[in-house]
């Protein structure tokens, strides 16, 4: 499984930095090529020579370093290497890896990267549970970087909780499992729509609707970790660019629809955004203002309907399109409506009427209906609902190839 595989080791201070070393020696086992790099605070609890002894290569450490630059730089430690695996992941790094900081070669390499990336977090159970740290994970899972543990036990500082790295086997299992998917959709083209429109009535003022991205961001996300070459076209959203995707920003309809067909031919089109159906049909250039005659009559025009277009985009239609319905009531049938109306392949179905903490929440409870069947998702987080998606597209296309076969 991982015969020939180059993995790219990043390990950071902490005392849990010694099981690097068994890490690397079972990797090594497996046939697999690991550099690795360490970081400044990682030496003062493993030497860079058994790290070198055991990888059977040189160790990485210095940014500034010109021989280091002149024979393997920082770019191509991580663009050579199939997945770059940070074990330890101190809070410390985590945080770095978040803010997206490059001052040293660790983190230097992981900005620089486009390939997976999975981390193996250690800290006391107390930083592990900080709302700081906490939300740092949630962006690092939100551009598509995985995680193996921590689990709970006896902890070096000699309290005990959530906190301790997982073992060498449960990385190496994770590593296998993140490898074994990353070339599913491999030589595939997706396009992903995200986020809500803007539509001005005015210099200051528009038409949007609570859409936060995080379903869309998820999907591109989980598309491009299968190996996709990914488009995300997003409205304006605070969610962070998700890792290996395009991302084009938009505010408008109309932008978000001339930048999905620039984007075109792709395999796999997903419509997440939500789009707003209508827009004013003569903007203000000036701000509008109370003058004591009442307040001001906006004449709607409708938005194109990207889903439909897109669907049925002749010769450059999509071999797959997927759209959303995002529903208050008859969550059901009202997609099913939807898929014969727009013409498309799956639709998405779910509930965001009030209550349910759909928009701008971190969870989803889904309906893929298709032509003939609905399935029903368990509620799940928007990143597990994304993998979800992104498994099923790849099987889809699996399919379509082993029956042309």
């Amino acid at each position: 499984m991982l015969q020939g595989r180059r993995i790219l080791l990043i390990i950071s201070g902490g005392i849990a930095a010694y099981k690097s070393l068994e890490l690397i020696r079972r990797l090594r086992e497996r046939g697999a090529e690991v550099r690795c790099i360490m970081t400044a605070a990682a030496k003062h609890f493993v030497t860079p020579l058994s790290v070198a002894s055991l990888s059977e290569c040189k160790v990485y450490d210095d940014l500034w370093s010109l021989i280091d630059e002149s024979e393997m730089g920082h770019i191509r430690l991580s663009r050579e290497a199939d997945l770059v695996v940070v074990a330890p992941a101190s809070a410390d790094l985590i945080a770095r890896m978040a803010i997206g900081l490059a001052d040293d070669l660790a983190t230097t390499a992981l900005l620089a990267s486009d390939k997976p990336v999975l981390i193996a977090p250690t800290m006391n159970s107390m930083m592990w549970a900080h709302s700081a740290t906490q939300a740092n994970l949630a962006t690092l899972e939100a551009r598509g970087v995985r995680r193996v543990g921590p689990a709970a036990g006896d902890l070096a500082c000699g309290e005990v909780g959530s906190g301790r790295m997982a073992e060498p086997l449960e990385i190496i299992a994770a590593i296998e499992r993140v490898l074994s998917v990353a070339n599913r959709l491999a030589g595939r083209r997706a396009l992903v729509t995200s986020g809500p429109t803007r539509e001005p009535i005015d210099p200051v003022r528009y038409i949007s609707n609570h859409s936060s991205g995080k379903q869309g961001h998820a999907i591109a996300a989980a598309l491009a970790t299968l190996g996709a070459e990914t488009v995300l076209v997003s409205g304006p959203t605070h969610e962070p660019a998700p890792a290996g995707a395009k991302v084009v920003s938009v505010e408008t309809a109309a932008e978000m629809l001339s930048a999905c067909e620039t984007a075109l031919p792709v395999d796999i089109a997903v419509m997440a955004a939500a789009v707003a159906d209508w827009r004013v049909e003569a903007t203000a250039g000036h701000k509008l203002k109370k003058d004591g005659s009442g307040p001001p009559v906006l004449r709607l025009a409708e938005n194109p309907d990207i889903l439909s277009r897109i669907a049925q985009h002749g010769n450059d239609r999509p071999a797959l399109v997927i759209g959303f319905a995002a529903e208050t009531d008859n969550v059901v049938e009202n997609a099913r409506a939807k898929l014969h109306r727009k013409r498309c392949d799956w639709i998405l179905a779910n509930d965001v009427s009030p209550g349910t903490g759909t928009f701008g929440g971190d969870s989803n409870t889904i309906h893929l209906v298709a032509a003939n069947t609905v399935e029903d998702w368990p509620v799940m987080t928007k990143r597990e609902a994304a993998e979800r998606l992104a498994n099923r597209v790849a099987a889809w296309f699996e399919r379509q190839s082993s029956q042309s076969a």
